[in-house]
């Protein structure tokens, strides 16, 4: 398999955090995004998105979007998992999931900050905005979870805490105030210790600046 990916994109972070719990071996294939590599032509045929990741298949497929190759990894790839069986159970660690990958990446990504900086605002205010939204974020996140676990939801990492750590990796690069976020923390730590999340780290990465 081969992951087009960027260092410190935080949706690539997540597909290579799964790729190494599951065992899956891969090849990474950087795309610079702030070069713009994403926009150009030859990538664009791969990833109409111009965003990262894609994961190209042995067989030549490419799947873009982040929680859709999380969903086929998951199912092709089912141990160890990373959704629970129950119905209930899985639909709550989705939601917090989501909470992280669908409330608070998409308007904290490059392309959003660089649009708002076309709109006339500064660095600052682009870091103020992108720390509102991760404040808001992690609080509705840390009220979903368990408290009495190792990680978001038992003693096994998750989907919920893929998506949490590859977020706190911007968090603490943009100076997010973390002390509401305590048990995050807790669980970051946690993650971090295991080798899948420690070689999925962004300055691990080929392309690591």
């Amino acid at each position: 398999m081969k992951l087009y990916s960027y260092w410190r994109s935080t949706t690539s972070f997540r597909v290579r955090i799964a790729l190494h719990m599951k065992g899956v071996a891969f090849e990474t294939l950087p795309v610079d995004l702030v070069k713009g590599e994403q926009r150009a032509q030859d990538y664009q045929a791969i990833n109409p998105g111009k965003g990262v990741p894609a994961l190209v298949l042995d067989d030549g497929t490419v799947l873009t979007q982040s929680l859709a190759i999380l969903d086929y990894l998951e199912r092709v790839y089912p141990e160890p998992v990373l959704l629970p069986a129950d119905p209930i159970e899985r639909a709550k660690m989705q939601a917090a999931a989501h909470a992280i990958a669908l409330d608070v990446h998409p308007v904290n990504n490059l392309r959003v900050g660089g649009q708002l900086k076309a709109l006339g605002r500064s660095q600052d205010e682009v870091v103020t905005w992108m720390n509102h939204w991760m404040t808001e974020g992690f609080t509705a996140f840390q009220s979903m979870i368990k408290t009495d676990t190792k990680y978001a939801f038992s003693d096994v990492p998750s989907l919920a805490d893929v998506c949490l750590v590859a977020q706190l990796y911007n968090a603490h690069r943009w100076g997010t105030d973390m002390k509401p976020f305590a048990r995050l923390l807790e669980i970051e730590q946690a993650c971090l210790a295991l080798p899948a999340f420690d070689a999925a780290r962004p300055e691990n990465q080929p392309d690591a600046g």
